[in-house]
């Protein structure tokens, strides 16, 4: 009885299971949760029809189908080796490194197939373009330069297929074995050179500074002179101006006190006994307490 009554109702209601069935699906097929990290590619009869950004999106259920579901996040490429001839003839290894993240996933899907692959060919292609425009040594100090210039290129080639290179590194620059013994033998002539150079500076500064020395002495020297004479112009002028005042009385009391201390400094002389005395000796002592008693 219970089962019969099931049964009607079911078959009386039918139309509208079905009906709610298919709303439900409806609904779910109409309704697009995107996640912060993609974006979806709608395409509508086989065309495109638009993209899908993050959040909660509608599309017409049946007709648009979600193709593609592409990450947005940034990605890296794997580490590549590619060799190059710098301009001055010299084959180096560089070792690079490529970011990047889809900005128009609508290009992206409908113009390249394999995104790795090209962006990597392109890299490689443009890192040898611009090594061969460099010398070796502008390659060792301009990386940071050389690397701009790479990631300006890059970005410039894949900008019709809706990617962004968000960084482009050189990680590493190699040298075949030959070429570094060159450059070793370089850096230590370098070496010896600089140490010539330095030892050079330091024996002419030492010429500069005994030079300098010598001029110093000679300067001391003749200021010590000048002094002297100084000093001796004043005693003339002092001996010039007691004669003057005195009369010839000071001219005799100073020769007789340089022959007075003349005797004294050859009496103190080392192993000197005996002392001759010439003649005018004792009237040069009787002159000299002459005039210091003031008598002629």
């Amino acid at each position: 009885m219970n089962e019969d009554l099931i049964l009607d109702l079911l078959s009386s209601n039918l139309l509208y299971l079905l009906g709610a069935v298919l709303l439900i699906i409806v609904v779910l097929k109409g309704v697009r949760i995107v996640p912060q990290s993609e974006k979806y590619v709608i395409e509508r009869f086989g065309r495109l029809h638009s993209v899908l950004g993050p959040g909660i999106n509608f599309i017409v259920p049946f007709l648009d189908v979600a193709r593609h579901k592409v990450s947005i996040l940034e990605r890296q490429l794997p580490n590549a080796t590619q060799d190059a001839i710098t301009k001055d003839n010299v084959l180096v290894q560089i070792d690079t490194s490529v970011f990047y993240r889809i900005l128009e996933p609508e290009k992206t899907v409908y113009r390249i197939r394999d995104v790795d692959g090209a962006i990597a060919t392109t890299v490689a292609g443009i890192v040898r373009a611009e090594i061969g425009k460099m010398d070796l040594d502008e390659v060792q100090s301009n990386r940071s330069q050389l690397i701009g210039q790479i990631q300006h290129s890059v970005e410039s080639a894949v900008d019709d297929w809706g990617i962004e290179v968000t960084r482009a590194e050189i990680l590493d620059v190699n040298l075949d074995q030959a070429t570094r013994d060159a450059m070793l033998q370089q850096l230590n002539a370098e070496r010896a050179r600089r140490a010539q150079v330095t030892e050079a500076e330091g024996a002419k500064r030492a010429v500069e500074l005994n030079a300098d020395a010598e001029l110093y002495a000679a300067e001391q020297t003749a200021k010590a002179r000048r002094i002297q004479a100084e000093a001796e112009a004043y005693a003339t002028e002092v001996v010039a101006k007691a004669i003057r005042e005195n009369g010839i009385e000071a001219a005799q009391y100073q020769v007789a006190l340089k022959q007075v201390e003349s005797l004294h400094a050859l009496g103190k002389g080392a192993g000197n006994q005996t002392i001759l005395v010439p003649a005018h000796a004792l009237e040069a002592f009787g002159n000299a307490f002459n005039l210091l008693k003031g008598g002629k």
